[in-house]
């Protein structure tokens, strides 16, 4: 019986490998700690594939030359290699992408391709990222269905930076849809929400609406810690 391996910790795509493997071939293994990503486990399991559906850490070399590595990355590749591509493409006023299956190799996101399926970007993040992980899991399927050979990356390369959750405070600028968007693509569970600081306080707001001119969200407040001014008592 052909092995596979799983590696993912967001709750959503653990959620989908317990949903969707019953319903394929093999033997399935899940690893939802980077810690437990190991030369040895790999050794020990042999796996057709290692299938990262949302994986935040870099994979060695070690790993990479034992066995066939595949992540899933939102963008339509080469554009938009990099960090937080759901977030930068959003930004930039993006409302569809591709959700590129690329071999894992030593270049982050330059792997070649085995497939893309389009994602829709409209929605809270919590709701894009779910409606991700069952795309992804039909991607798999057809990937050990039909074991495709990956293609090499074709285009400008466009490199996405990373966001940080400093850049998550609410934008000066801009209109009522930059807002909306700004907020809903934080929206999703394990993220830092869009904020923003009122003295002691900070508010964070999720579950916006725009609708009729309006913009709705739900805020949450919570006091700071205080800032440190450097002095010393003596």
């Amino acid at each position: 019986m052909t092995t596979y391996l799983v590696a993912t910790t967001k709750p959503w795509n653990i959620s989908a490998f317990h949903r969707c493997v019953p319903n394929l071939p093999g033997d399935w293994h899940l690893c939802t700690h980077p810690e437990d990503l190991t030369t040895e486990t790999i050794e020990k399991l042999q796996p057709r594939y290692i299938f990262f559906p949302h994986w935040s850490w870099l994979v060695g070399q070690e790993i990479l030359a034992r066995a066939e590595c595949v992540c899933f990355h939102a963008s339509d590749v080469p554009y938009g290699r990099g960090g937080s591509p759901i977030q930068n493409l959003i930004v930039r006023g993006h409302a569809e992408t591709q959700i590129s299956a690329l071999r894992m190799t030593r270049e982050l996101d330059a792997g070649p391709i085995y497939m893309k399926h389009p994602l829709s970007l409209r929605g809270r993040g919590q709701a894009i990222f779910e409606n991700m992980a069952e795309l992804i899991w039909k991607m798999i399927a057809r990937i050990v269905a039909t074991e495709p050979t990956a293609q090499p990356q074709n285009g400008d390369v466009v490199v996405f930076p990373r966001r940080t959750p400093a850049q998550g405070a609410l934008p000066n600028t801009g209109d009522l849809q930059n807002l909306y968007d700004h907020i809903r693509m934080l929206d999703a569970d394990t993220y830092p929400p869009a904020f923003l600081d009122h003295g002691a306080f900070r508010l964070e707001f999720s579950h916006a609406e725009l609708e009729n001119g309006t913009l709705t969200a739900q805020v949450v407040l919570r006091c700071q810690a205080p800032k440190s001014t450097g002095e010393t008592s003596s």
